[in-house]
């Protein structure tokens, strides 16, 4: 076999081009992922501020 049948045998070679695909999928959802948490922490922070005085300021009423 010679030196350039060896390299379009490894050209057209394809038993990790799936592996490749997973990887770039799973980094772009991972991605979309931290972009998504970026934008909606402040909102969420303020959300939580606001539910915890809005607990904190509820009485508890014992009789009727």
């Amino acid at each position: 076999m010679t030196l350039n049948a060896m390299i379009k045998n490894f050209a057209a070679d394809e038993s990790g081009a799936v592996t490749v695909d997973w990887v770039v999928l799973t980094a772009a959802i991972v991605g979309l992922g931290i972009a998504v948490m970026a934008s909606v922490s402040d909102g969420l922070e303020d959300l939580s501020g606001d539910i915890e005085n809005q607990l904190t300021s509820q009485g508890i009423s014992t009789t009727f």
